[in-house]
């Protein structure tokens, strides 16, 4: 049974962080100890818990557990811009090895952990090749794409499903976000997506500017999910 997944996204502003968060209060009924993680985040912001990042403090909103803000996210970045290029400006290199004994640590706590990723697939983490793709293949992480439908989502989700495969990773399961009002043509996107793409679809998640973890977490039909070894 899978104990950790991979959020990914066809492109940034997707969507990732309410799936991650839904997916985090959907899989707390399924096991008794689940938290999300963000190994890297770029974009900070001063809230009433401190300077941090918005993703990470809503991870930190639905975590079964309470974490210091620095075991969800161990590396942050104050730009709110691609993260080799933010790491550059701050003369902060990416700490990989951070990432890592963060994700370690964090499951040894959890009955399931949900890894929210930054960016798109191959968000460059360095200027020397390093992407975000290799540190989860390197994690061996199953990945859950979640494909914001909009105009061009075809092809953005075929050629980062390809991405997946090609980095060594294994697709599990994929979300259709509506990015906007549900028509006939998204209706026919989504369902061409269905048998294009192998894993299976486990949620799609209506064009709300107010959806939430809660109602994103009733989205989900976890089954397929859960039940691969």
């Amino acid at each position: 049974m899978l104990k950790s997944i991979f959020i990914t996204g066809t492109d940034t502003e997707v969507g990732k962080t309410v799936v991650s968060c839904g997916l985090v209060k959907a899989l707390q009924d399924k096991f008794s100890i689940v938290n999300g993680y963000k190994p890297i985040a770029a974009g900070t912001e001063i809230f009433a818990l401190g300077e941090g990042n918005e993703d990470a403090f809503a991870l930190m909103g639905v975590n079964s557990s309470e974490l210091s803000y620095s075991d969800v996210n161990p590396v942050m970045l104050k730009h709110a811009i691609a993260p080799h290029i933010a790491a550059n400006i701050e003369n902060t290199p990416v700490n990989t090895e951070l990432m890592t004994s963060g994700l370690q640590n964090l499951s040894s706590k959890s009955d399931f952990v949900v890894v929210e990723g930054a960016g798109g697939w191959h968000v460059p983490l360095n200027d020397n090749g390093l992407m975000m793709s290799n540190w989860v293949a390197d994690q061996k992480l199953p990945v859950v794409l979640v494909v914001g439908v909009k105009l061009g989502c075809l092809n953005h989700a075929l050629l980062t499903v390809e991405a997946i495969k090609a980095s060594g990773c294994t697709l599990v399961a994929w979300v259709a976000n509506n990015l906007n009002e549900t028509s006939d043509i998204s209706k026919l996107n989504i369902s061409y997506l269905q048998a294009a793409i192998e894993a299976p679809c486990i949620a799609e998640l209506p064009y709300n500017t107010s959806l939430n973890a809660d109602t994103a977490a009733e989205c989900f039909e976890l089954e397929a999910l859960v039940s691969q070894t």
